[in-house]
């Protein structure tokens, strides 16, 4: 029986420029905390090799540290791994794995996979029949060479390539580099590892995505696993089972505020999700001064809970109520600037909410001023 472990898109050198520097460091730190996951799972697993299916690193220009690193995040499993260059490091005729060859940062384990040829793999019982990206794109199926490729009787016969199945991902994919759906049946593969979608993703019973081992989007595609592969001999089907790699999990969400128990539900949600999640939070609606300042109490423990939290306001609206405006104590020329914002406030023509929303930024300011004793101390 093969036993091996499926990844890809590993993307070391990411770089993160939305984040905070400490946060962009940390998720860039995880990429190469990710690998040596997978290298600790491969032994654990005991698998015969384990294959990269592309995009092993994010870009042509990284340091000669970053292969170093790369490299030796992998030492933990001493077995054979098999990487194919993608589209972000595509094996031109200069390029980051002729560097990484000629700096000695490759160890004698690790077969990179440059050119269109089968990599024979006697020891395990596999042939591997790759389809290397030699520019960042190309509208030819790199995959066709696989259908007459001769592989010896006996060796289970796996595909690996890095691009787009035809017809199954949507227009936003990495790249456009094409690849025939039936191309498993037509190249009679045991099984076709693929890369360049970052999600998990099954296309037939013998050809999958193995996705990101460290999720790096807000989307809930099955990012963040690997891929345990079986198949018993040549001609079975393989049995493919998802294993958890990645650190951090990301949290895109959208909630609209109108009362108060839609708050508490958020906190209640915020509150259940892992720790050192990277979360990006969009608020709608309005919210009373008691619930803002609840709201951002409770938002900064979750910000110290987490690995990132991104909070947009911009749709939340502050709409005092008349307890939370007399207990600002507001009197003189601003008091009076409050009784005529209450007093246009009503209706709803613009001018009524451009009133609501002034009114809303006022209390806003009032409530954060220090108070006589704070600031007499």
């Amino acid at each position: 029986m093969l036993r091996f472990l499926h990844t890809a898109d590993w993307q070391i050198g990411r770089q993160y420029a939305r984040f905070e520097v400490e946060d962009a460091a940390a998720l860039a730190e995880a990429r190469f905390t990710a690998v040596e996951r997978l290298a600790v799972l491969a032994t654990e697993e005991q698998v015969s090799a384990v294959l990269v299916a592309g995009d092993i690193f994010d870009a042509q220009g990284l340091s000669n540290r970053t292969l170093h690193r790369t490299f030796q995040a992998m030492s933990g499993f001493a077995g054979p791994w098999v990487l194919l260059p993608g589209n972000h490091d595509a094996a031109l005729a200069e390029s980051i794995w002729s560097r990484a060859q000629r700096i000695g940062a490759v160890p004698d384990n690790v077969h990179v996979l440059t050119r269109p040829e089968p990599l024979r793999l006697d020891a395990i019982g596999a042939a591997i029949l790759p389809a290397p990206l030699t520019q960042r794109q190309t509208h030819e199926d790199l995959t066709a060479w696989f259908d007459d490729a001769a592989t010896p009787d006996g060796l289970v016969r796996i595909g690996l390539a890095h691009g787009s199945v035809e017809g199954q991902l949507p227009e936003s994919a990495d790249s456009p580099n094409p690849i025939a759906a039936d191309r498993a049946a037509k190249a009679r593969l045991d099984y076709l590892a693929l890369g360049d979608w970052h999600g998990l993703k099954q296309i037939d019973a013998r050809t999958w995505y193995s996705g990101t081992p460290e999720q790096e989007r807000f989307k809930n595609n099955g990012a963040g696993q690997a891929l345990l592969v079986e198949i018993d001999r040549p001609g079975a089907v393989p049995r493919v089972e998802a294993r958890a790699t990645g650190q951090y999990g990301w949290y895109q969400w959208r909630r609209r505020l109108a009362v108060a128990s839609d708050l508490d539900a958020l906190l209640e949600e915020l509150a259940a999700l892992p720790a050192m999640s990277v979360i990006d939070l969009t608020l709608a609606g309005e919210l009373d001064l008691a619930g803002k300042q609840h709201l951002d109490q409770a938002l900064s423990a979750v910000d110290g809970r987490h690995r990132s939290l991104q909070v947009d306001t911009a749709e939340l609206a502050l709409s005092p109520t008349a307890e939370d405006l007399a207990d600002l104590h507001a009197d003189g020329y601003v008091g009076h600037v409050i009784r005529e914002l209450q007093e246009q406030q009503t209706g709803d023509d613009e001018g009524a909410d451009t009133a609501r929303r002034a009114l809303g930024i006022l209390a806003g300011l009032l409530r954060e001023r220090p108070s006589a004793k704070e600031s007499s101390s």
